[in-house]
Formats: C-alpha cells, sequence, structure tokens
C-alpha cells in the first residue's frame, strides 16, 4: 500500500475557495476510476505564515503503477483545471510514500 501525497501552498484568500473545489472536485474526480482511495486533507500546522496556508490531500494507492497510469489518465486534468482556477495562488508537489505498518 503507498500514501499519494500531493501539498499544497495557497495564499490565505483563497483557502477557503481551494477547501471547497477539493471536496467538490478534485476529490471526486479522483476517485471516478477506483485507483486513488480513502481521501483525506489535512490542515499543515508546522509551516503557518501569516498569507498563507499549507495543506496535504492523501489518497490510498494500490501501488505506483497504478498511481502512474490515473495520473497520466486524470491527474494531469486535474492539475492544469486546478491551474486555470487558481494560477499561481496554489503551489503543489507531489509525495509517494510507503505504509509501513
Amino acid at each position: 500500500m503507498l500514501i499519494y501525497n500531493m501539498t499544497y501552498h495557497v495564499e490565505i484568500n483563497d483557502a477557503r475557495n481551494f477547501i471547497i473545489w477539493l471536496n467538490e472536485c478534485y476529490i471526486p474526480q479522483a476517485e471516478e476510476s477506483g485507483e486513488l482511495k480513502n481521501p483525506h486533507i489535512f490542515r499543515i500546522l508546522s509551516h503557518k505564515e501569516q498569507d498563507s496556508e499549507c495543506f496535504s490531500l492523501q489518497f490510498e494507492v494500490e501501488d505506483s503503477t497504478v498511481l502512474h497510469r490515473w495520473y497520466t489518465g486524470s491527474g494531469m486534468k486535474l492539475n492544469e483545471e486546478m491551474m486555470k482556477i487558481f494560477k499561481d495562488k496554489v503551489i503543489g508537489f507531489p509525495t509517494l510514500m510507503e505504509v509501513i505498518k
């Protein structure tokens, strides 16, 4: 089991709308294929800045092959949509983690 984590740095004025968009658009579309499961959104407290907020969106995924298939099929389109909506007000990066216990 792997965890696909996306960490986002969001301008403070767009944080609420970003979370709404994740819940109403991104997560349902990401789960549609059945390859990404059990989404969780976390607020990151350790890197808090006055003008922004950081969030982590995590999904369970079977293996890196499944993740690659999802990313080339749906993930790239969702990222493009996010960039159209939020432009440079959201910056993100992915991390792939393995569950040990």
